[in-house]
């Protein structure tokens, strides 16, 4: 601007002076010493903690934080930082110190400790800001805290118990549970888990634990639940009771892919579809689909408690059907977010072939997957015999036979993923039924590769034992179902997958 006004402008130059010290030609400060000759005059971090201890729980990686709060941090994280900054604040005011900077240095994980790279800055000299670094050392001492400590004297002083349970022949829908709690580490507070005959048990050592478990169940399945207290002691001089709080929670029992003959009053609620339903999907509510119509609804836990029904069939009792014809009806369209195509089909079972000529004219919603000579599985209300009340309404105007999915029949050596199990005690009934409960847990890892759905909230990590020559793949010239590569998880070799003890999950809860 002055130079456009024709104006004389004065060029301002940066003085410099020689340090007093060693004579180095410097901007002059406060101090008229060079940064390196300060340092070597004055120390800021004298007075400063260099050294400090962590109370650290072994059992459940917490820390104290004074006076008696616990609280679980991770090594090398943003909270674990700050954690340790706090104790470094009060000693850094009082010696006028300010924090500039600070970072972990890396250690390894089994030294007990944790190192802390810090900057801070002070005024030294008149007015002269002087920063620099340098490393404080936290020195992890295990401590149980006392939650643990208890549980290590005696594993059966819990305070709050969720016994959860589902009335259903099989363990499915634990299976599918387990993957939820583990990935959401619903039970992570737990100090002991031990299954049961029709399901599990869960105890806490805070009753508020108990109850944020139950409330989690609560969002991943149509539950109900109740809850008891028993007083186990009384100081009548302070006036304070101690209770043990049980939490009984009950699973609806019908699970994906069973059929049902809905009663009369949970088809008005669901603008009489059916009276044969299928459950096609389970969370907190219950999605149910007319296979003949493809008319579809949900009921949620309220809903489905005030009318409780059961299944007409479970996915015991499916049946092995071969395709003979199929003739689409229909075009394809999405039903709750899945794809359905009405067809009239022709299939006769599987037992049958050799034997008799028995055929069956049947509606499916599987037009859009299947084709002649596919196999399938579904129910066989031809000859079942069932005791349902409802069905007897509804004689000669219920289909033969009801379709659920297409079956693949060819096995597996290994798989190309595997799951993370969580560790618990089993009953005595458990130990009894092994073999039936592997061969639940295959037929769940089964489910998994079939249906995208089921493994949409649960974390998959990969086999490293898995030979992709070991598959068998092609079933009449079609590919079969498996799980995609970038579904998998990798670099968790600490994690424990060992298909062994494990409970929680179902298929019947697909999210």
């Amino acid at each position: 601007m002055a130079q456009e006004a024709g104006m004389f402008k004065v060029h301002q130059t940066i003085g410099s002076v020689l340090c007093c010290k060693c004579g180095i030609r410097m901007q002059p400060n406060a101090a008229n010493m060079c940064v390196k000759c300060l340092r070597s005059e004055v120390d800021i971090t004298e007075g400063l903690l260099k050294r400090l201890v962590l109370v650290h729980c072994p059992e459940c990686e917490s820390y104290l934080q004074p006076p008696r709060t616990w609280v679980k941090l991770q090594l090398e994280s943003k909270e674990l930082l700050t954690f340790c900054l706090k104790k470094l604040q009060k000693n850094m005011n009082i010696n006028k110190a300010k924090l500039v900077n600070a970072e972990f240095i890396w250690t390894e994980p089994h030294s007990k400790r944790v190192k802390v790279k810090v900057s801070v800055q002070k005024e030294v000299y008149h007015g002269a800001i002087l920063e620099q670094s340098y490393p404080v050392e936290y020195v992890q001492q295990d401590h149980m805290c006392e939650s643990c400590s208890r549980v290590a004297a005696n594993p059966d002083q819990w305070i709050a118990a969720v016994q959860l349970r589902q009335h259903v022949s099989h363990r499915r829908t634990f299976y599918y549970l387990e993957q939820l709690i583990l990935r959401h580490g619903a039970a992570a507070r737990a100090i002991r888990i031990k299954q049961m005959d029709h399901g599990i048990d869960f105890y806490f050592s805070n009753r508020s634990h108990g109850i944020k478990f139950v409330e989690f169940v609560g969002k991943v399945a149509p539950v109900k639940s109740r809850s008891d207290k028993q007083l186990v002691s009384h100081d009548s001089k302070s006036n304070n009771y101690n209770y043990k709080y049980t939490f009984s929670v009950e699973i609806s029992p019908i699970c994906r892919e069973d059929l049902i003959c809905l009663p009369p009053k949970a088809a008005a609620i669901l603008g009489n579809i059916g009276p044969i339903v299928i459950c096609t999907k389970v969370t907190n509510s219950i999605a149910l689909l007319d296979p003949l119509t493809l008319k579809f609804g949900f009921l949620d836990a309220e809903q489905y408690w005030r009318t409780s029904f059961k299944s007409l069939l479970t996915s015991r009792q499916l049946v092995e059907y071969i395709v003979l014809d199929v003739e689409v009806v229909s075009s394809e369209v999405n039903v709750g977010g899945t794809k359905y195509a009405l067809a009239d089909a022709q299939v006769a079972r599987v037992s049958d072939f050799g034997k008799n000529d028995t055929m069956f004219s049947i509606r499916t919603h599987l037009g859009h997957l299947l084709k002649p000579g596919d196999n399938a599985l579904g129910y066989d209300l031809y000859a079942a015999n069932s005791n349902d009340m409802e069905l007897d309404r509804y004689k000669g105007n219920i289909p033969e036979v009801v379709l659920i999915k297409k079956s693949y029949p060819e096995k597996r050596k290994t798989r190309s993923f595997k799951l993370k199990r969580i560790p618990m005690e089993a009953d005595d009934k458990i130990k009894v039924n092994e073999d039936k409960r592997s061969a639940e847990y295959e037929l769940f890892l089964k489910e998994l590769e079939e249906n995208p759905e089921l493994r949409f909230n649960i974390s998959l990590y990969q086999n490293k034992d898995y030979q992709p020559s070991e598959v068998a793949s092609v079933t009449d010239g079609e590919e079969a179902p498996s799980v995609p590569w970038d579904e998998l998880l990798t670099g968790l070799e600490d994690l424990d997958l060992s298909e062994g003890e494990g409970d929680d999950g179902e298929d019947n809860m697909a999210e």
